[in-house]
């Protein structure tokens, strides 16, 4: 089944774009919406696709079956909620809110509409979280015990000069909930659920108002210790995860931006087990990698089919971490999970 899409924001939009196309049977773009009437024209003309400038267009087209939201965090859950109003599905690029409430109540008016909500998360779709995932099914890996994560980016003045950006009003938080989200997704998805929270923010490399580096300790429901550096200083883009289990040491490359794509190592402590870790790792992979592979398991999910696609549910708690490490930072305590939502923290991040 062939649904349309209207994509609004030109910015990563570009990247969804490229997924959609490498999906031609499964998405058709009608629309490109940007303010910036240059951009939605080029980003529409490569896929044959109408641009405009107006959103409320977009909401009101009742052939648009599924509307893609890239564009500033502030405007994710007002522009999701009148896309639900109006019947149809949505796509939403992180952070799926700002804050625990308004992510809360994405949750309700998805829970009482027809469409669905796939916050995108598309990190998890390479073909080392493949091998890993196909390495436990197996029974390979046995439990988790350490793992230990580095967003390790470089972002200067030009990034900041986008008038939104470092700004507690509209980007709604700093390198926590911008950056080193997917990390700590792919952390959740590798050891399970966080248990609880330490951490320690700062802003030392930009004079922006949110934080952009972060020391961050988590133990998970299952007993497992992790770790995660994360800052905006570095000298080059690297994410890299090292996840230790029972049986097997596994090491992410350094892409920064689709780590699951890079080539990663999967070593045994038993080196008597190698071979069996090997046969498992060198077999080819099944599944689309990146943009193209979260939405392949978006259509799957909508055409009924088995899916691992990303739920709202996934969204919901990726904002509850990140609601949990603010309150760990400004409390100095180590903070529980599910966090109590009548801390004020859950109404905004803002301090």
């Amino acid at each position: 089944m062939t649904r349309t899409v209207a994509i609004l924001g030109a910015g990563i939009g570009e990247k969804h774009l490229a997924g959609y196309l490498a999906l031609g049977d499964r998405f058709r773009v009608s629309h490109v919406c940007d303010l910036d009437v240059g951009l939605a024209e080029k980003l529409a003309a490569t896929a044959g696709a109408k641009a405009v400038t107006d959103l409320a267009e977009i909401i009101a087209d009742p052939a648009v079956e599924i509307v893609d939201i890239c564009l500033p965090p502030m405007l994710h859950v007002p522009v999701a909620l009148d896309a639900l109003a109006a019947g149809k599905h949505v796509i939403i690029e992180k952070p799926v809110a700002g804050s625990l409430a308004d992510a809360d109540r994405l949750a309700a008016a998805e829970a009482n509409a027809a469409g669905r909500v796939f916050p995108v998360f598309q990190y998890r779709y390479g073909r080392s979280l493949e091998t890993l995932s196909r390495l436990e099914a197996a029974g390979l890996l046995g439990q988790p015990q350490t793992a230990s994560l580095e967003t390790h980016w470089n972002r200067g003045a030009d990034y900041y000069a986008v008038a939104w950006r470092g700004t507690w009003a509209r980007e709604l938080g700093g390198a926590v909930l911008s950056h080193a989200i997917h990390s700590h997704d792919l952390l959740a998805r590798a050891f399970g659920p966080v248990k609880s929270v330490s951490a320690m923010l700062t802003t030392r490399i930009n004079p922006i108002e949110t934080e952009d580096c972060a020391a961050i300790a988590f133990a998970m429901q299952n007993g497992a210790l992790a770790t995660s550096s994360i800052t905006l200083g570095a000298a080059d883009d690297t994410s890299r995860l090292r996840l230790v289990y029972e049986h097997v040491t596994v090491e992410s490359g350094r892409l920064p931006y689709a780590p699951g794509e890079d080539q990663w190592t999967f070593t045994a402590r038993n080196p008597d087990r190698q071979t069996d870790i090997d046969a498992v790792a060198n077999v080819a992979p099944a599944k689309r990698e990146g943009f193209a592979g979260y939405l392949e398991a978006v259509a799957d999910a909508l055409d009924g089919k088995a899916s691992d696609a990303v739920t709202l549910a996934n969204g919901v708690a990726s904002i509850e971490l990140v609601t949990a490490i603010y309150h760990a930072h400004r409390t100095g305590q180590r903070v529980s999970l599910p966090i109590d939502r009548s801390l004020p923290i859950c109404a905004g991040l803002k301090p």
